[in-house]
């Protein structure tokens, strides 16, 4: 019996030829050998469909077969089948070559090849890592840093060709850039787009390259850029900085620079988000009977009043007197734990003094025992 083109294709038989397209690029997709590996019943599905558009993409072979069920007769009267091997290209699908060539990248990675751009280049982006100061980070600066990029040669003017002399048109691509492989297959002829190996995708050809960049149109050169670091950022912050990148090839956009930032330690100061933290030493007496500390800030110290009795480990909250937030007013807070500080030596009055302090408070001081009174305790 006679095949059901339009079944195959899954259109109605009042079908326009761009729905017979549409169709037969989905299920050509689907079907292709390259993405179905191994899979016989994937290859018959393939012929079938190819079969299927051959004929009902040509108009007058559409109208024979919607005639006689048919497009060809042999000496018995019947169908006489679909031959591949009279393929000598895409040219013999009757368009099959147009749909591919419309599918661009997605048949191009299936041929294991990617179609190059020969357009517009966006520039590369570019890092840079940043050190600053504990202070600097809080408070926000204004820093000049040097970066390396390629930029147009200064001789050629990003040519890439010797003074008085121009590129010409690559006439392997005739300046597109790629060139169109074909390949066998028992299915028919296939068409692969890669990049023109002689041009290297640029479409023309320098025959007196530039001595100042060898010919690539670029060198490096040295940028001094000014920015401004916000006040409140920290560790692996990043500050793009738009446009600042490498430029743009042929016109493309240039890219942009990625500022990374580190921050040094601080010796009395630890952050937390927007809080600090620090230390503040104090003697046993002022931790007893109270009295005015100084607290150290980012601004300088300020002084703070603290209650007798005092005890280590305790917590004062300064507020405001953190870090400035990004995104958002105001700042974080600051917490100074009090250290108490005990003294190592005393002089003979202040051991006195004390002395007669634990008296005060019922408490036992073990006095020191003389060289008699160890030889005493030795026979005793």
């Amino acid at each position: 019996m006679a095949k059901d083109y339009y079944k195959i294709l899954g259109v109605d038989r009042n079908a326009t030829e761009e729905e017979i397209k549409s169709a037969f690029r989905k299920l050509a997709l689907k079907y292709h050998p390259d993405r179905n590996p191994g899979n016989k019943e994937a290859e018959e599905k393939f012929k079938e469909i190819n079969e299927a558009y051959q004929v009902l993409s040509d108009p007058q072979k559409k109208a024979q077969y919607d005639q006689f069920g048919t497009t060809d007769f042999n000496a018995q009267g019947g169908f006489s089948g679909f031959d591949f091997s009279n393929f000598g290209g895409f040219g013999g699908f009757g368009g099959f070559s147009d749909i591919f060539d419309d599918l661009g990248d997605i048949f191009g990675g299936m041929f294991g090849q990617r179609r190059e751009r020969t357009g517009p280049k966006r520039g590369a982006d570019l890092e840079y890592n940043l050190d600053l100061t504990f202070e600097e980070a809080v408070f926000g600066v204004r820093k000049d840093i040097e970066i390396y990029r390629n930029e147009d040669c200064d001789v050629c003017n990003g040519t890439g060709a010797k003074p008085g002399t121009t590129p010409r048109t690559c006439d392997r691509c005739h300046g597109t850039g790629q060139v169109k492989i074909q390949r066998n297959t028992p299915f028919g002829s296939f068409v692969s787009v890669t990049t023109c190996d002689k041009c290297h995708g640029e479409g023309r050809v320098i025959d007196s390259p530039c001595t100042n960049c060898n010919g690539k149109g670029r060198i490096k050169k040295k940028k001094i850029i000014s920015i401004n670091i916000p006040a409140g950022v920290d560790t692996g912050n990043t500050i793009p900085i738009r446009g600042q990148g490498e430029p743009g090839i042929r016109g493309g956009a240039p890219g942009d620079l990625y500022v990374n930032i580190r921050v040094k330690p601080h010796p009395k100061f630890e952050r937390r988000g927007t809080d600090l933290f620090c230390d503040v030493p104090i003697s046993f007496i002022k931790a007893i009977l109270g009295g005015e500390i100084k607290i150290p800030t980012l601004e300088g110290e300020i002084s703070h009043i603290i209650q007798e009795g005092t005890q280590p480990g305790e917590i004062i909250k300064l507020k405001g007197k953190g870090v400035p937030r990004i995104r958002g007013t105001g700042r974080g807070d600051l917490y100074a734990k009090i250290k108490v500080e005990i003294p190592k030596s005393l002089n003979s009055k202040q051991r006195e003094l004390l002395k007669k302090l634990a008296e005060e408070f019922g408490e036992e001081v073990d006095k020191k025992k003389t060289f008699a009174d160890k030889v005493k305790d030795m026979f005793s």
